[in-house]
């Protein structure tokens, strides 16, 4: 089971739009997909029509049942979604009480990882959808995931965020004791500005190795597909933004292989899109 976090730490720069894309393009291949909202503001939950506020067993379940020295099914906290191959496991508001509730207790840091180990024969994909500030559910993600994708906005202050997220990253890397392989996606890129263009070019000189070739448009679209509570490959699949992702899967695939190669990893290439 590929296990992928899409994170940064700060918002607005297209986690949840990224997460629901690359989910909905990997069912459309025929890969059963989980995506799992570890954000508070639920925004990933809402997306689907579930409400953060009440959203009966959920990612926060999981963690209060660990808290108290249980282990339930994952499988409970897993909701359908518009796709049968789709599930979501939502968020609840209250995972902004775990830093406070669990933030010292030995063990927290795995609640994911033990919880997707006992969902691996159902999934081929987990998609996380990460809070933009680190706490316990963002290393959550990171020591249970086994690649991180980072959308980057293509502005000045996103960068910044960048920098945070590396940072965050190494010292996960360092806890864990093993290397956890990211790529950065520039996103809402607006080729009419020279400020869009101008960031591009400080994520290529500082991070050229690690930056998709890609660029996620600016595409008004996407909030179009949202009211609607599906991908925007599902509704308008020739738009700008749902080819975007949808290069950026391919990229990834080849990426991807190309890793397990040179690890001495056989991966197989599926469908024309994702190993």
């Amino acid at each position: 089971m590929n296990v992928w976090a899409i994170a940064n730490q700060k918002g607005g720069v297209g986690k949840t739009t990224t997460t629901v894309s690359l989910a909905g393009l990997l069912v459309e291949l025929g890969f059963r997909t989980l995506v799992v909202d570890i954000d508070p503001h639920g925004s990933m939950t809402s997306y689907f029509g579930m409400d953060p506020e009440s959203p009966g067993e959920s990612v926060y379940s999981l963690f209060k049942a660990a808290s108290e020295g249980r282990m339930p099914d994952p499988g409970r906290a897993v909701h359908p979604t518009y796709h049968p191959l789709l599930g979501l496991m939502p968020a609840s508001t209250a995972l902004a009480t775990l830093d406070r509730q669990l933030g010292g207790r030995d063990g927290m840091g795995l609640v994911l990882t033990r919880s997707f180990a006992r969902l691996a024969s159902r999934y081929d994909y987990v998609l996380i959808d990460c809070p933009p500030m680190l706490g316990v559910s963002m290393v959550n993600a990171l020591a249970a995931a086994n690649f991180l994708i980072i959308p980057v906005q293509t502005e000045f202050l996103a960068l910044k965020g960048l920098e945070r997220m590396l940072r965050t990253l190494g010292m996960v890397q360092r806890s864990r004791h093993s290397r956890l392989d990211h790529v950065i996606l520039p996103t809402m890129y607006d080729r009419r500005t020279r400020a869009a263009q101008e960031a591009l070019d400080t994520l290529n000189a500082r991070y050229a190795d690690k930056v998709a070739p890609t660029l996620i448009p600016v595409d008004t679209q996407f909030r179009e597909a949202s009211k609607i509570g599906r991908p925007l490959s599902a509704v308008v699949p020739e738009s700008r933004g749902a080819v975007a992702y949808r290069e950026f899967l391919d990229w990834l695939a080849d990426y991807l292989e190309r890793a397990h190669a040179a690890s001495g990893v056989v991966a197989q290439h599926a469908g024309g899109g994702v190993a």
